[in-house]
């Protein structure tokens, strides 16, 4: 569809205009991570209110993805879009008011329905306002926002909270929530994707339903270690996700205008396009959240500390997302999907190899650099595969399929890394404890409170059980040594989520090679 933004430069306005509400909400999902001592502290939250302000903001950024890039073929991209920022910037307001833990929560719910529109909508908006020579560099540009939004959170977190309180890191959104929307009226143009296309209410029920439920059972996982799979709080969820899945399916081949038209599915490159971006989103951006607390908890940074060095990934997304862009029009996107995961896997690699008791900055951030190329260089291809895997009518609808996979694959990596963590730090703390030069029942506590604790807060309860060692004579190398063992029994387990990490990415590589083609191989196939 030739639209007026394709002419002159308000197609690059409009980028920027979509840039800034992707990096809003992206810096968003990052920079509460900082702030949830400080809110703890003043709402006084427990552990579990504090969970519940990123899984609400999570759960609802999920189940609308698909919602939303639906709307915007039904009513218009741009007008759906522009609703999705005003409804976040709105969220951001109401977060920054919140005066209870339950405000805090469902004004974060609201930020998330905002959030999935602005990111769904688009990349969808990207690629209808760019033509084929130009959209590999726009999702260049789009891509390395990305990039930077998501390591520039925990600082710009830090700065804010430091200088003002808790409630800036949402009053924030405010100007450039307004800024992007007045941009988005002024240079962004509206498009439709199938006119007059009559609305399949029951299978958007379905299909939101369903992703509630596969995204809620992981979060039941994620916020309870302990509880099994066969724990009927997570695999009822996942049955029930099954069944409306398969009702969703069957609504779809019955319905005349369909939410999503299955034959999608057909292409080859589509199904590798989105299986690629899970195993990204489950290989990489999950695994961030482990790293994260690999270098506050036991590298001991702060927050700001731990933003500064993570700019060495997304500084890498900033100056090396347009070039791969620029690349994607010249190479076989599957080649540089594939290259960019391989990439990767390399950088994961490389940090694997340096983890230890006495491991510094300089040791980690050749693989940080690694991984910033590799995340560059697959994003871009990534989305243009992803469009041009389907006919123009589907773009908008494709654009939210593939972004569901990325969001339930990081989801998916987030509680799949951390039973691995734990599962590791488990079998080795006892082993490490079982040294210290303590009576046996001191032994068995010391254990317990720590395997109770796990390898995320072990770190928090060192800190309070200091004083108890205080009072011995020989407290403080008993504390030294109990460090010691907690170092190493996370360290143990980190070294596996690094590991299954490189795995997980190694075979999005490999899907990619084998099923995504380019658009003009598809078309000579077709023809054939």
């Amino acid at each position: 569809m030739e639209t007026a933004a394709k002419n002159g430069h308000r197609r690059w306005w409009a980028l920027t205009a979509l840039c800034l509400a992707v990096f809003m909400s992206l810096l968003d999902s990052t920079i509460v991570n900082v702030a949830l001592p400080t809110i703890q502290t003043e709402l006084r939250e427990s552990y579990s209110d504090l969970q519940w302000i990123i899984n609400a903001y999570t759960l609802a950024f999920a189940m609308c993805l698909l919602l939303a890039s639906k709307f915007g073929d039904l009513f218009g991209r741009k007008k759906v879009f522009m609703i999705s920022l005003s409804i976040f910037t709105l969220g951001s307001l109401a977060s920054a008011l919140s005066q209870t833990p339950m405000q805090l929560n469902w004004s974060r719910m609201i930020q998330g329905i905002g959030g999935a529109g602005m990111m769904s909508l688009s990349m969808t908006i990207v690629a209808e306002t760019f033509d084929d020579r130009e959209r590999g560099i726009a999702f260049g540009v789009w891509s390395s926002v990305v990039g930077v939004a998501t390591a520039l959170g925990p600082v710009l977190g830090g700065f804010l909270i430091r200088f003002f309180d808790w409630r800036a890191i949402f009053f924030i959104n405010l100007p450039i929530g307004l800024i992007a929307l007045f941009m988005s009226f002024k240079f962004v143009d509206e498009t439709l994707g199938i006119k007059n296309e009559k609305i399949d209410w029951l299978g958007m029920i379905f299909s939101t339903a369903m992703i509630f439920c596969f995204v809620f059972g992981l979060v039941q996982k994620e916020v309870h270690p302990a509880w099994k799979w066969s724990n009927q709080n997570v695999w009822l969820y996942f049955v029930l996700g099954a069944i409306l899945l398969i009702l969703f399916l069957i609504t779809e081949k019955l319905f005349a205008e369909p939410m999503i038209d299955l034959t999608l599915f057909k292409s080859w490159s589509f199904n590798g396009t989105a299986l690629a971006s899970f195993c990204l989103g489950a290989g990489l951006y999950a695994y961030l959240t482990y790293l994260t607390i690999w270098m506050q908890n036991y590298l001991n940074y702060t927050a700001e500390q731990t933003g500064i060095r993570q700019l060495a990934i997304g500084l890498m997304s900033l100056i090396i997302g347009p070039i791969a862009g620029i690349l994607s029009n010249r190479f076989a996107k599957r080649r540089l999907i594939a290259g960019g995961l391989l990439l990767i896997a390399c950088g994961l690699f490389e940090i694997e190899q340096v983890v230890s008791m006495s491991v510094t900055y300089p040791d980690f951030v050749i693989g940080f650099i690694i991984l910033g190329i590799g995340n560059a260089i697959v994003n871009p291809p990534l989305s243009s595969a992803a469009v041009e895997s389907v006919e123009n009518k589907f773009v908008g609808i494709a654009s939210g399929v593939v972004n569901v996979f990325r969001q339930l694959g990081s989801t998916f990596g987030i509680v799949i890394l951390g039973m691995v963590l734990n599962n590791h730090y488990q079998a080795s703390i006892g082993k490490q404890i079982d040294n210290l030069s303590v009576p046996e029942s001191a032994r068995n506590a010391i254990t317990k409170n720590f395997q109770e604790a796990g390898p995320v807060s072990s770190h928090d309860t060192l800190k309070v059980v200091q004083h108890y060692f205080d009072q011995l004579i020989n407290g403080n190398l008993l504390m030294e040594d109990i460090r010691r063992d907690i170092f190493i029994a996370f360290n143990q387990g980190y070294k596996t989520v690094l590991l299954v990490s490189i795995m997980i990415v190694l075979i999005g590589a490999i899907i990619a090679i084998l099923t995504i083609r380019d658009k003009t191989k598809q078309t000579n196939i077709s023809e054939e």
